[in-house]
């Protein structure tokens, strides 16, 4: 795809997100990472990820998608949200880049096929702003067998969206929170653009999770995740897994309490009220194990992020021959 389309004689609108800024001559959008260089979008963190680690797929999470296999995880700094509550603010709320090292797509390809990993993960910060990297990597890993994972805050433009259908297995995002006051004072996005990408997501063939962090006082109303849960009950549908994440203070939100088991468990309680079969809870110490939704089988047992598979072959529960929805084996 063009990553961007010309505004005027010297400025372009970048097509990465849904900001869709306009760069001028040697400016910068809200990522902070593209630039108009000579009439080109140029993304200054090509080649230069901040971090590489192989982690558990659990890790993104996935829950429904190849469990118990690694994935090469890469991230670089920026980001177009400006969450107070970011674990990872020091890549993601900086665009100092690291030109020290230099991994080609290929070099990072050798690393997933070196470490035996089924996968290429896409995460830490923000990769649509760095989208055009994800790709080129992306595309050499699925001629290696490689699958590709998008973590990603879903501010995606449409361009991209439809983009991603090609090459992008799986993805994990983030539904921050149901309040359009929230993600726009604080967070600096829109949420119709994040359910707008929700909804191509499901539509897509890509495997879709979500993640909730559930902050006190924040989004961890009731009134909150009846609006989360009917959104996803109605427009994605009860297959969907959906991850309620635990917060713990950090960043911009230091006096905030980290959030408790009991709010966790009310949330899950709304959603599967809601029939949504696969309600996971996470960043905290509770059962994380997969259930047949028919028979309530157990089907993948976990501990932190080591996941063993019992009572299920393929994508098929053995006690009742259910079949569950994701990616397995």
């Amino acid at each position: 795809m063009q990553y961007y389309r010309y505004k005027d004689e010297t400025s372009l609108t970048c097509l990465l997100c849904k900001h869709y800024c306009t760069l001028k001559k040697d400016s910068h959008g809200i990522c902070g990472i593209n630039f108009n260089i000579d009439e080109h979008l140029v993304n200054k963190t090509y080649g230069h990820p901040s971090t590489v680690h192989v982690d558990p797929i659990e890790k993104k999470p996935l829950y429904h998608f190849l469990p118990s296999s690694s994935s090469l995880s890469i991230g670089t700094v920026g980001c177009n949200f400006r969450c107070p509550f970011c674990q990872n603010y020091s890549i993601s709320q900086t665009s100092t880049v690291d030109e020290s090292s230099f991994y080609t797509p290929q070099d990072l390809v050798n690393l997933a096929l070196k470490y035996k990993t089924k996968s290429i993960s896409y995460t830490y910060n923000e990769p649509t702003i760095w989208y055009p990297y994800a790709k080129d990597i992306g595309m050499l890993a699925k001629e290696y067998g490689l699958k590709n994972v998008f973590v990603s805050s879903g501010y995606e433009s449409k361009e991209v969206l439809e983009d991603m259908k090609y090459w992008v297995d799986a993805a994990n995002i983030d539904l921050k929170s149901f309040s359009h006051e929230y993600y726009k004072k604080v967070l600096k996005t829109d949420l119709d653009g994040v359910l707008e990408s929700l909804i191509e997501f499901a539509k897509s063939n890509i495997w879709l999770e979500i993640t909730t962090l559930i902050i006190p006082n924040i989004n961890d109303s009731d009134e909150e995740i009846h609006k989360m849960a009917e959104f996803i009950s109605s427009k994605l549908g009860t297959d969907i897994p959906w991850h309620f994440s635990a917060f713990h203070p950090d960043y911009k939100m230091l006096d905030t309490p980290s959030t408790s088991l009991e709010s966790l468990q009310r949330a899950k309680a709304i959603a599967q009220s809601y029939a949504i079969k696969y309600v996971y809870l996470g960043n905290i110490r509770t059962n994380t194990n997969t259930y047949c939704d028919k028979c309530h089988a157990e089907l993948i047992q976990r501990n932190g992020f080591f996941a063993e598979y019992s009572n299920m072959q393929g994508n098929q529960c053995l006690a009742c021959e259910n079949i569950i929805p994701g990616v397995f084996r």
